[in-house]
Formats: C-alpha cells, sequence, structure tokens
C-alpha cells in the first residue's frame, strides 16, 4: 500500500535534487552579484526572491533590480504625496509638494529605463546602456534632492524624519539597481 507512495518520492528526488541545485546556483549568483553595490545585503534580501527568473543572467538580475525599485519609488511616491495632504504646515507643504515632484520624476525616468531594458538588442547597446545609466543616475539625484527641502530649521522634525525613511530606502534600492546595470554595461 505505501509502495505506490515511496515510488513517487523515489521519482520525485532527482528532481528536487536538480531544483535545488539550479536554486542554489541562482541564489550564489544573486549574492555575489549583490557584492558589487553599495547596499549589498539590502540588494540580496530584496532580489534573492527572484531567483529562478533571475538565474545567472546579469541582464534579468539588472530587469528584476530597477523593478524592485520602480515599485518602491511608487509605493514612496504615494505616501508622500499622502503627507502632503496631510499636513496644513507652509513650509513642510512647500518641502513636500516639491519631493513629490522628484519622485514623479524618479518614477518616470525608472519606468523610461525599465523600457529601454527590454530593448537592448541591436547595434546601439552602448547608446542604450549609456541612457539607461543617465535615467537611473538622474532618478537617484530626484531622491536625493528630495530630501533637501527638509534641511535646516523650522522644518518638523517627525515629517523629516518620515520622509527620510522613506526616500532612504528608495535611493539605497536605486543605488544598487545603477551597481549592477553598470556591471552589464
Amino acid at each position: 500500500m505505501h509502495t505506490p507512495i515511496i515510488n513517487h518520492i523515489i521519482l520525485l528526488l532527482p528532481f528536487l535534487f536538480i531544483t535545488n541545485t539550479c536554486f542554489s546556483a541562482s541564489d550564489d549568483f544573486i549574492k555575489t552579484s549583490c557584492g558589487v553595490t553599495r547596499y549589498p545585503e539590502l540588494c540580496y534580501q530584496t532580489l534573492s526572491s527572484y531567483a529562478n527568473t533571475i538565474q545567472d543572467d546579469p541582464l534579468q538580475l539588472a530587469n528584476a533590480a530597477l523593478n524592485v525599485t520602480l515599485k518602491s519609488a511608487k509605493s514612496t511616491s504615494e505616501n508622500v504625496l499622502k503627507m502632503l495632504k496631510a499636513h496644513n504646515m507652509p513650509k513642510e507643504a512647500g518641502a513636500i509638494k516639491d519631493c513629490v515632484q522628484n519622485m514623479k520624476d524618479s518614477v518616470d525616468e525608472l519606468q523610461e529605463s525599465l523600457m529601454m531594458m527590454r530593448d537592448l538588442d541591436g547595434p546601439d547597446f552602448e547608446m542604450k546602456m549609456s541612457n539607461i545609466q543617465t535615467w537611473v543616475s538622474a532618478a537617484l539625484t530626484d531622491e536625493d534632492t528630495c530630501m533637501d527641502g527638509f534641511q535646516g530649521s523650522g522644518v518638523n522634525g517627525k515629517v523629516r524624519d518620515t520622509i527620510r525613511k522613506f526616500i532612504e530606502k528608495v535611493a539605497q534600492l536605486t543605488s544598487n539597481a545603477l551597481a549592477l546595470i553598470n556591471k552589464i554595461a
């Protein structure tokens, strides 16, 4: 009675071993690749769940990093916009409005990068990669610029700290994505 179950398990063992070996190789590739980034632990943490898609392909790794970054940038943009609607303090409102615009620009630049990543074939590879690097760098600059309006006295510390927490994570993800893109450029 247990023989058919045991037979199925025995038949599945090689498959499980191969799957585990492939995952392990992909996992190692991601971990090693993340070593070139400024935030390797965050890189590995956010990309390891894409191991089956990435396998050992640097282009897939860069695509996954850009997708994770774009998702975070969109979420950050939404959160900053909510803060704008929630605060009626004039000094914070101006800084938050500027930040909302910077984050919209960052999202646009990351989306442009992802679209260009889908079309890297052909003789214009170097030019396309250069454009991608420029857009991702610009997104990182926009994220940094968002925080500029919150420097100095008179800005509510809680507002500043909350926005800084949002922006820091997306800036770290953007930095990591740029490092992975630079590696394949």
